[in-house]
């Protein structure tokens, strides 16, 4: 499997993600947009593309940061999506799959940042890719928007600060608003990053301290996360035949 990460900033790694697609031997490469690389030219060499989060949101200008060609990712994400790959987005990532859908993003009703629950909807449960969740699951946040909604898009599910926490926009592309790749060490990287945010957890209903996030165990919803991907993994190799 040849799995593509489009990285926006060094704070927002793969994470659990990567852990997942290097153990298992996948054949794993990267456009680090904020060190300089370029998006791929075509999708002919990806089977997986998975674009992680990031500060800006999808209408961010080149303007206003250099580094990140919103147009270009939605491109590549459209014709990731129209080729069949499977297709991945993470926050921000999701986001951009929901644009480059024709789904415009919106602002979550509450900000999320810390680990808290989501809750599996009607669709969720049915679906045969999350049938290893719980009903109510505790997830790692760290946003203020959610993707937008195709019409033929699912809600699987949801969080008491956010109605869109995961979006099924097909059997293979699906945006995250929840991060299910946070680790202790990518975890310090954001802390490191959201000092303004963080110290003004006490205004915000569901905003962790850096303290909070610190005493998390992250570990279950990775594993939660790779099965997941294995079954997405397993879907994807046998369309492929």
């Amino acid at each position: 499997m040849r799995v593509h990460f489009i990285v926006h900033e060094s704070f927002e790694a793969p994470g659990a993600y990567e852990t997942w697609a290097t153990n298992r031997g996948h054949d794993v490469t990267y456009s680090r947009v904020y060190a300089g690389d370029e998006l791929p030219a075509g999708t002919e060499d990806i089977d997986f593309l998975i674009v992680m989060g990031g500060p800006q949101d999808p209408v961010t200008t080149l303007e206003e940061c250099p580094h990140f060609n919103s147009k270009g990712e939605q491109a590549l994400i459209a014709s990731a999506v129209q080729t069949g790959k499977a297709v991945i987005g993470i926050c921000l990532g999701s986001q951009l799959i929901g644009e480059a859908l024709d789904a415009p993003f919106a602002h979550s009703p509450e900000k999320e940042i810390g680990k808290f629950p989501i809750t599996l909807t009607e669709d969720g449960c049915k679906d045969e890719m999350f049938s290893h969740f719980t009903k109510i699951l505790e997830v790692g946040h760290w946003h203020n928007d959610m993707p937008g909604l195709t019409p033929e898009a699912k809600i699987i599910a949801f969080s008491e600060g956010c109605p869109r926490q995961i979006v099924s926009y097909s059997d293979r592309v699906f945006g995250f608003q929840c991060h299910m790749e946070l680790t202790l060490e990518v975890v310090e990287l954001l802390i490191a990053h959201s000092e303004k945010d963080l110290s003004c957890a006490a205004k915000y209903r569901f905003v962790n301290t850096p303290e909070q996030l610190r005493t998390h165990d992250y570990s279950e919803m990775n594993q939660v996360l790779f099965g997941f991907l294995d079954k997405l993994e397993a879907h994807y190799k046998s369309v492929q035949k």
